[in-house]
């Protein structure tokens, strides 16, 4: 698609602001006044740039990923001052103990103006907001955040995952409106399947024939029984990609269904168990890889390379390029119940916690202005790509580095995406390199098996979030333990009574309750 007015409006902006310093781009007839610690008036911009006329410093707390250099030295950054007129200085903190550092910043009061791409969990929101070290950004955001405004009102499960049960805002999420960046997909070897004659499965039991067929007659040809029929990420992310083809579903980034304004944990239903007894079946018959429980994420990839498994689940193709023509994307697998829903998914508002304003902060207004043109596809596109020209080019309208710039070593010199938890849009218009035409194409075919919304977790006030952690905490873990029991053949499944009446035991059904009430609030 063409969209030669974004490349337009966006080069306007850095050009004039690169030429005239100071001077306005002539976006300055809505402004208001902010009041200065010294008493003196700042004016702001509501719209257009530069957002101040007079230069403003701020201090910026955020996480570095490994792979990361400098926030200094990178080209968003560098033009985006010039373009604001508001200069940034980076009090960067590595992956590694960087929640330890964050919460000694709140324990010690000695905070910065922004907390940035910090993943501020909701009960840390909830905490440090109505402690007063965050500042609610609901009146803000109405008035600095015409772009993130915008998206709130076409995606309303962004704001229900932001707000409080008092009513306020405390941190920004990233948001990813591209479906193609929140799902994995299927990945079946279509090279095997057309040595073998067999079609795409559509069906649990068509999967199970070619997962048989994948074992037993060599389709990669070497006289050995060596193929991976089926395999997954350690643990129970098998369950997960698997679950919609019982109707069972992931909302609330948890094992719940929501059918008619009903919520549901689904661990003890007899769907779950029919679920587990599939995946047994497989994992008895070495049709699912019996790893799946124990190899590591980079053991996990190679398999993904090597061309020697039938089918995995990833969101992109990045980890088997070279072998990508072997591979197709294909629809969820219809159930015995006549399920076909894609439940492994992330929701629109993905990175929660990643921006918020701290009451030190003596500009918040400038802080929304200056966040807020992330959230438009031509700030998320400085953001990812750099320079125009430069870093990245267009083609056929969309923004796409050129080869020396989209490297794993030097992509994210240039920007805080790679690494993970930025703030800011992840669009159809800004998903080149991680939305290649292969991975939309395996998109399209999830697309009309995925729920309309997927729901965030929920903000509850801090006394309740106290008690799903401890809830959770042991409800998780029972559940891991035994589910991966049951699937490896070391639990019988006349155990599954015994199963369902710990679950009660552990207060499940409480647990069901408060996400009901989470829910209504919402739904409200």
């Amino acid at each position: 698609m063409q969209r030669q007015w974004r490349r337009t409006a966006m080069s306007l902006m850095i050009i004039a602001a690169l030429a005239l310093g100071g001077c306005s781009t002539g976006g300055n007839s809505n402004k208001e006044a902010a009041t200065q610690g010294s008493g003196e008036e700042l004016t702001v911009s509501k719209d257009g740039f530069p957002i101040v006329q007079e230069p403003v410093k701020l201090k910026m707390f955020t996480r570095i990923a490994p792979v990361n250099g400098p926030f200094k030295d990178m080209p968003v950054f560098q033009d985006y001052e010039k373009l604001s007129n508001v200069q940034m200085e980076f009090i960067e903190a590595p992956t590694d103990g960087f929640a330890e550092k964050k919460n000694l910043l709140f324990a010690s009061n000695e905070l910065p103006d922004i907390m940035y791409r910090s993943n501020i969990t909701p009960l840390e929101a909830v905490r440090y907001g109505s402690g007063g070290q965050l500042i609610p950004l609901e009146n803000l955001i109405e008035e600095y955040a015409p772009n993130l405004k915008k998206l709130m009102e076409e995606y309303p499960e962004i704001r229900a995952s932001m707000t409080t049960p008092e009513g306020h805002i405390y941190t920004i999420p990233g948001i990813v409106t591209l479906d193609a960046a929140r799902t994995d997909k299927r990945w079946i070897n279509t090279a095997w399947l057309e040595k073998l004659n067999l079609k795409v499965p559509e069906t649990l039991d068509e999967l199970y024939e070619a997962l048989v067929a994948f074992r037993d007659q060599d389709p990669n040809g070497n006289g050995q029984q060596d193929e991976i029929p089926l395999t997954a990420r350690t643990g129970l992310p098998i369950v997960v990609a698997m679950s919609g083809s019982f109707g069972l579903d992931q909302q609330f980034g948890y094992n719940i269904n929501i059918n008619d304004d009903k919520v549901e944990i689904w661990m003890g239903s007899e769907r779950n168990k029919e679920l587990l007894m599939f995946l047994n079946k497989l994992y008895a018959e070495n049709l699912l890889d019996h790893e799946v429980f124990s190899h590591t994420e980079a053991q996990y990839l190679a398999k993904q390379g090597s061309g020697n498994t039938g089918i995995f689940f990833d969101q992109t193709n990045n980890n088997f390029l070279p072998i990508s023509d072997q591979y197709t994307g294909i629809a969820p697998f219809e159930g015995p119940h006549g399920d076909r829903l894609q439940s492994q998914g992330a929701p629109v508002p993905r990175d929660q916690g990643a921006f918020a304003i701290t009451s030190v902060n003596k500009y918040p207004e400038v802080s929304m202005r200056w966040i807020d043109y992330f959230y438009s596809d031509e700030g998320s596109t400085l953001l990812r790509f750099g320079r125009e020209g430069e870093h990245y080019e267009l083609v056929d309208g969309i923004p796409t580095y050129k080869p020396e710039f989209s490297t794993a070593e030097t992509q994210p010199k240039l920007t805080p995406y790679a690494g993970g938890g930025a703030p800011h849009l992840i669009s159809e218009y800004v998903g080149s390199y991680i939305n290649p035409p292969q991975v939309q194409e395996a998109q399209d075919t999830l697309t009309p098996f995925m729920p309309k919304i997927r729901y965030a977790a929920p903000m509850f006030d801090e006394a309740t979030a106290q008690k799903v952690n401890t809830l959770r905490n042991d409800i998780d873990k029972y559940y891991e333990e035994q589910s991966t029991k049951f699937i490896a053949g070391a639990l019988s499944f006349d155990k599954w009574e015994e199963f369902q009446s710990t679950l009660k035991k552990m207060n499940i059904e409480e647990l069901q309750q408060i996400y009901q009430d989470a829910y209504d609030k919402m739904a409200k």
